[in-house]
């Protein structure tokens, strides 16, 4: 267990708070368990990580593919209208076996708790979401739809067009109880950042700002 500073105790109190109410993290007395640390955020605050290193590196690797990202671009060619949709805590829309939660155990100094739902930092996490949403959207990949792990981009030629392509990938969300992130939701725009890049009608283009 690392040592806490007060603003990671805070954030650490928090995390749990809001984590407990919503039924991903009961207490558990597993007398095993991956210690939690703590990045700072672009904003100054803390997000807080547990430290997975160790069951990572004895976990079998979920084999699903996630797409090379200059694969996922030569399909906006001739598109001129898009819309990016981030999703809302994308790992913990994933449940865990029930005979797997003890694995997931992270340690705190108040108490030990066990994950219910896939957390950030499991070797296999990004893997299985990705298998997730492919199965969701597979008829629509690459005919109007990408999906790089928790961002979709919805690219169209015409703004009717995009009406109902947005509409589509809303409805399918919305069935299979998924969630989208409010603050990081773009709609019918002309050009848009996605991932390292800036797409638009007139191509795509390194993003500057993020490989300076």
């Amino acid at each position: 267990m690392y040592y806490l500073s007060n603003q990671e105790s805070d954030t650490l109190r928090a995390y749990i708070s809001e984590n407990v109410e919503k039924h991903f993290i009961p207490p558990c007395a597993s007398s095993t368990g991956a210690p939690v640390l703590f990045v700072k955020k672009k904003d100054g605050g803390l997000c807080l990580c547990v430290d997975y290193r160790k069951l990572n590196s004895v976990t079998r690797n979920n084999k699903y593919p996630v797409p090379p990202m200059n694969q996922l671009l030569n399909v906006f060619n001739g598109s001129s209208i898009f819309s990016k949709i981030y999703f809302h805590g994308a790992y913990n829309l994933l449940r865990i076996k029930d005979v797997d939660e003890h694995l997931a155990a992270f340690r705190t100094k108040y108490v030990s708790f066990e994950y219910l739902v896939m957390p950030f930092g499991l070797t296999n996490a990004p893997a299985s979401f990705q298998n997730l949403v492919n199965d969701i959207f597979q008829d629509l990949l690459d005919v109007y739809v990408v999906v790089y792990l928790d961002d979709i981009m919805v690219f169209s030629k015409s703004e009717e067009e995009h009406v109902t392509h947005v509409s589509t990938v809303l409805y399918r969300l919305r069935a299979n109880t998924l969630f989208a992130k409010a603050s990081k939701l773009l709609f019918h725009v002309s050009n848009v950042e996605y991932l390292p890049y800036v797409v638009s009608s007139e191509g795509i283009k390194m993003d500057q700002a993020k490989v300076q």
